[in-house]
This record gives structure tokens, sequence and C-alpha cells, in this order.
């Protein structure tokens, strides 16, 4: 006779597997948009909003992130919309951490990334219709893993492999210069960046993961003009973004290369790995001041030149979305603006079964 304990340790194991196998197909997809901010800074310029939101597509659904709480949106098997609000670290949102000039960045994309793969594994339960829940914490091993897993193939594919492979071109052709060796770096970086986003954008899943990351930039861009917040209207906003995890990676790898070139390249591949690996934090602090900066003044010429390849690498991780994508993406936004206007964190998660229509606190 079968063990009933055997049996609800396998499905179990099924349910975490699944999980797994769904974020895990996008994991790298997940550490790009972790970046997405949610400044803590009054924004320069009259009609820019007091606040910066921010947020990330998951499984069939939205996450949107303020000061006080994360709402993640998800429309479920029976068309519903499931959302869950989490608490947020008052030190690293409202805290000295969220002030702090090059150090804000690494906190905040930690954070962001654990959430963020929390929030993965917790859509892939809604929308595969699991009871099971997933503390947005790092305490359990899969969540840890995925964060880890995220982190190692974005090292790995962007920093040691591009470095690897120059020092073998160097080596195979006798180049002595160091400065082509680090273009040849950079050249074969941003091919692998490209390259990248451009084949993971062939997966089913994905294609719907980029028509959500499409929902989340047009509510974004409607909430900071200040339109009203409806599908219809937040339609006709672009689908692009300055504050996009995209436009992160897209510019963490071109002040890389130049970076790279001004500290000199070892002449021993182990140092040259070891350097690579070693500067990432610093060139992310770097890169997210440079993302800030921009999107600050985005509406100054120069910059507007300067963010366009940004703006334009974003066409591969996002895609229009329909008319319930756009209900998920606002209902995650309603969530966290209900919070901010109430200016209390809440105790605890929670997680509520909406009516599309009945999004509104």
């Amino acid at each position: 006779m079968p063990n009933p304990m055997s049996k609800r340790v396998r499905a179990r194991a099924g349910r975490i597997g699944r999980r797994i196998a769904l974020a895990a197909r996008i994991g790298m997809a997940a550490l790009a948009r972790a970046q997405q901010e949610a400044a803590s800074e009054p924004a320069a310029g009259a009609e820019q909003p007091a606040y910066w939101y921010g947020g990330q597509a998951v499984i069939e659904g939205v996450m949107m992130r303020g000061r006080y709480v994360a709402a993640i949106a998800v429309r479920n098997p029976k068309q519903s919309i499931v959302i869950k609000e989490v608490p947020l670290n008052a030190a690293l949102y409202r805290g000295r951490a969220a002030r702090l000039p090059f150090v804000r960045g690494l906190v905040l994309l930690w954070d962001a990334l654990v959430l963020g793969t929390s929030a993965l594994m917790w859509s892939a339960d809604v929308a595969l219709e699991e009871e099971e829940d997933i503390d947005f914490s790092l305490e359990g091993a899969a969540g840890f893993g995925l964060v880890i897993f995220s982190l190692a193939l974005g090292i790995g594919l962007f920093f040691v492999l591009p470095a690897a492979a120059s020092a073998a071109v160097k080596s195979l052709t006798g180049l002595d210069s160091k400065l082509a060796a680090d273009l040849i770096e950079g050249v074969i970086k941003l091919a692998l960046l490209i390259g990248y986003i451009w084949a993971i954008g062939f997966m089913q899943d994905v294609k719907r993961l980029f028509g959500y990351h499409g929902a989340e930039h047009k509510t974004i861009n409607a909430y900071e003009a200040g339109a009203d917040l409806t599908p219809d209207v937040v339609d006709r906003y672009p689908i692009q973004h300055p504050r996009c995890g995209t436009a992160f990676l897209l510019t963490l790898v071109v002040l890389s290369v130049l970076i790279h070139i001004v500290t000199g390249r070892p002449d021993s591949v182990p140092l040259l790995l070891l350097s690579r690996v070693a500067l990432i934090l610093p060139i992310a602090g770097i890169a997210y001041e440079t993302i800030r900066f921009t999107a600050k003044h985005q509406h100054s010429p120069i910059i507007r030149r300067v963010v366009k390849p940004n703006l334009a690498l974003q066409s591969l991780t996002t895609r229009q979305p329909d008319r319930g994508m756009l209900e998920v993406g606002i209902a995650a936004l309603e969530r966290v603006l209900a919070a901010e206007r109430a200016g209390t964190p809440i105790p605890e998660a929670r997680i509520t079964n909406t009516a599309v229509g009945e999004t509104g606190d």
C-alpha cells in the first residue's frame, strides 16, 4: 500500500520543481529587471513625481514597489487577480541606506533581486493554481538557490566568459595591445547581452513575461504623466521606460568596458578573471547612479540622445500588452499607491483575490 506521506512529499517536490523550472528559465531576465528603481529622493523638475515607483514582470503578473509595500498582482487560471502585499524594509527604502550615493544602488539591487525572485516563485504558484505559499525572504532553500543561480549566471555570462574569451584571443593571435584586448572583451559582452535577450524572447513563457513587462512600463509612464489609471488610458503610453533594468544592464556593460580600460588589464588570466569579478559591485553602484541621473534629466536633448540605445534595447524585452495584462499592472500599482496614501507599513504580508474592476482601494 502506498505511503500517504511519500505521496505528499512527492507532490511537494513536484510543486517546487515546476516552480523552479518556470522561474529558472527566466532567472537572468529577473536579474535584468530587478534593478528597475524605486528612487527615494524627490525628482528634479515640477513635472516629475515626488517619488519614483518601480517593479518587474512576474509569471502572469506584475510586481510594483513603493516605499512601504511591494504589491504582486497575478492572473490565476480562473481569470481573477490575486494580489500579495509585502511590507518593505524601512531601513532600506525609507532610511539612510536609500539616500547614500553608490551604496544605495548595491543595497537596493540585492533586496530587489531577492524580492523579485520570491515574487517569481509565488507568481508561479498562483499561475499553476497551487496553494503553497513562499515567504519573501532568503529562508527558503529554493529561493536562495535561485538568487545564487541568477547572480552566478549573470556574472559568469557577462563578466567571466568575455574576459576569458578575450584572453584566449589575445594569446592565440599574439596580440600585444591591452587596449585592443579590452575592446574585444567589450564587444563580446555586448554581443552576449543582446544575443541572450534576443534568444530567450523566443520562449513562450518569456514572451508572456515580456508582455507583462510592457504593461508595467505603460502603467508607470501613465502614472508619472498624471493620467487616469484605466486600461484604455494606460495603453496610450510608451512601452519603454528610462529606469528599466534592461537599461541598467546595458549601462553596466558599457561602463565596465570603460572602467576596465582605466584600471588596467592583468597579464595573468586568473588575476584578470578575479579583477573582473571584484569590480562588479563598484561598477554596479556607478551604473545605478548613472540611471538615476539620466532618469532625472530625461528631458534634456543631450540625455535623450545618450539613452537612445537603452530605450532601443527594451524593444527586445517588452511586448505590447493585452487589456488583461494592463489590468494586472494597474491593480499592482493601485495597491502600492494605497499604502503610500496610508503612510504606514502593513504589519505582515497579506493576500487578496480581486475581481477585475475592483482593483482600487
